[in-house]
């Protein structure tokens, strides 16, 4: 017997979301597994690329020697002055 490629998933879900769901997946014309695995590939899209940026932000407020919100304030204070 072959493996199968993908894996069954059950998820539990309120009454309304469920409806909103089945309703999308109508007008959309697809299966309710083909929406979900679509939201799911998005939400990690998503989380990937925001994951990204907080990293980026990590390093650049390293970088500046940026600790605490007072430290975001002079340097606002600083470049404002600087190009007045």
């Amino acid at each position: 017997m072959l493996a199968r490629a993908s894996k069954v998933l059950t998820v539990s879900l309120p009454q309304e979301m469920f409806k909103k769901a089945e309703k999308i997946a109508r007008e959309e014309n697809r299966t309710r597994s083909e929406l979900f695995r679509e939201a799911l590939r998005q939400y990690i899209s998503t989380r990937e690329r925001w994951q990204s940026v907080r990293a980026r932000g990590a390093r650049t407020a390293e970088e500046l020697g940026i600790r605490s919100e007072e430290d975001i304030e002079r340097l606002i204070q600083e470049f404002r002055s600087e190009h007045k």
